[in-house]
């Protein structure tokens, strides 16, 4: 009787701690304007309404799918390196297969979907998801994400841009994507390795319960991975080129502002009476149990996030990124973008403030700073002083859950590469600290075991070795 007690007192307590986050916004009601704004969806190929020819329009040894890379203007073997069945630049090739797999079959039967290979939720983002009607001749649903799924579709440019005298800016024009852009590049990437407003395209906590894999994204680490081309010299030529570190800052700050926007959107932010907890971190619920007496809670007070023990946290990791970039790059912007986060998390944790004007400020803010980032030349010291940031006591403390301490290896290993790139600092150099950066990788090797202690012993190591850099 006791426990059944212990368990109804435990539900209502639950109940009644959502009802204090979530209810503080939920009913809040939603302007006009600010609605229209946020339930628009940004163009993309998946709903430009644009017809897509296939990838088999892009087959032949003189266009894409050479043997060898022995083209002049590109490597022409593009499509070989898209289908490498054993390397992380088939990824996109392999998506739509994994959807004929065991855990994706299962994941569907838990949700009622049907074949996975059918269900629109899934083809949104496994395989170019887009409309019968638009599919040309060629066009195969089963080629997975195919060169038009990012680069647009090519019913207007396939001919224009090998023709003589091709010029990019025509091709843009006809509808190709600008993604030498890191923005243009971070809105298609974001449509699927977070989400976007379009029906179909978003991955809410029912499919992650159901099985998805957690849901991992870096603008530039993941181009390397999925890169296909080389950007020498007559590319940059015809293309503008980003460095790693801009692209790097770039992504963190489109990644805030659209899971922001997500945030913000009515038809996603909930589900019944829950908010929608793929928004949150994912270990403010996921953590050991236990009746034991003796148990501690092995959670640990964030400054950054003032919420009281029990509430769920919003996955903050974009906004510390952000925070250190701003640090080095827009100084007087930094205690701003400080403060804004603080009053979010004031907002959804219900301890005053609006959520809608909260976030809204955080999307300007994060705006300006694109803007900055823009303009930086992201010098050796400058890039170095983000690191440092990232690195030391007054960021590492923040990374109490495993998602903000992922994104900060991340950004090591991003912004490592851009100055090598960049020609900043000596490959040598770097791969001299390899075994420092990997002991970081390990601490953040399983994200049911995450020790915040052994990740701030290896941030320290590592941030050392990098002042040798200077």
């Amino acid at each position: 009787m006791r426990g059944s007690m212990r368990l109804l007192v435990s539900i209502i307590v639950l109940v009644l701690g959502f009802g204090l986050i979530f209810g503080a916004w939920v009913f809040t009601p939603y302007q006009d304007a600010l609605a229209q704004e946020t339930t628009n969806t940004a163009k993309t190929p998946f709903t430009d309404g644009i017809a897509h020819e296939g990838v088999m329009g892009c087959y032949g040894s003189t266009c894409h799918s050479r043997q060898e890379a022995t083209g002049i203007t590109v490597r022409q073997n593009e499509i070989l390196s898209w289908q490498d069945d054993t390397a992380t630049t088939g990824a996109h090739y392999r998506a739509y297969r994994t959807l004929l797999n065991d855990r994706s079959k299962a994941i569907v039967a838990r949700l009622g979907l049907g074949p996975a290979q059918k269900a629109p939720q899934c083809l949104s983002c496994h395989t170019d998801g887009i409309g019968e009607n638009l599919r040309g001749k060629k066009f195969q649903i089963d080629d997975g994400v195919g060169c038009e799924a990012c680069h647009g579709g090519a019913g207007e440019w396939l001919t224009s841009h090998y023709g003589q005298g091709a010029d990019h800016k025509d091709n843009l024009s006809r509808g190709l994507y600008k993604l030498e852009d890191p923005k243009t590049r971070a809105v298609v990437c974001l449509s699927c390795h977070l989400g976007s407003q379009a029906e179909g395209q978003f991955v809410n906590h029912r499919l992650m319960a159901a099985g998805h894999p957690r849901m991992s994204f870096e603008l530039d680490l993941f181009t390397a991975l999925q890169n296909h081309h080389s950007e020498d010299q007559d590319y940059k030529i015809r293309k503008s080129v980003a460095s790693g570190a801009r692209i790097w800052a770039i992504g963190q700050a489109m990644t805030l502002k659209q899971q922001l926007r997500l945030f913000q959107n009515p038809k996603l932010n909930r589900d019944g009476m829950f908010p929608e907890l793929v928004f949150f971190d994912c270990q403010a619920c996921h953590r050991e149990i236990s009746e034991d007496p003796d148990w501690r809670p092995n959670a640990r007070p964030n400054p950054g996030r003032p919420y009281a023990p029990g509430l769920v946290k919003f996955n903050d990791s974009a906004m510390i990124m952000l925070l250190a970039t701003a640090r080095e790059i827009a100084p007087e912007l930094a205690p701003k973008l400080d403060r804004q986060i603080k009053a979010f998390h004031n907002a959804v944790s219900g301890n005053g403030g609006d959520v809608l004007s909260a976030s809204s400020a955080l999307v300007r803010t994060a705006d300006d700073l694109i803007d900055r980032v823009s303009k930086t030349g992201f010098t050796k010291i400058q890039t170095l002083d983000i690191l440092d940031e990232i690195l030391t006591e007054t960021l590492s403390y923040r990374y109490t859950d495993y998602v903000a301490a992922e994104q900060a290896i991340m950004a090591v290993d991003t912004l490592l590469s851009s100055m090598i790139a960049s020609r900043q600092v000596a490959s040598l150099d770097v791969s001299d600290m390899r075994g420092e950066i990997e002991k970081a990788y390990l601490a953040v090797d399983n994200p049911n075991a995450y020790d915040q202690d052994k990740l701030i012993r290896a941030l320290t190591v590592l941030n050392r070795r990098l002042k040798e850099l200077r």
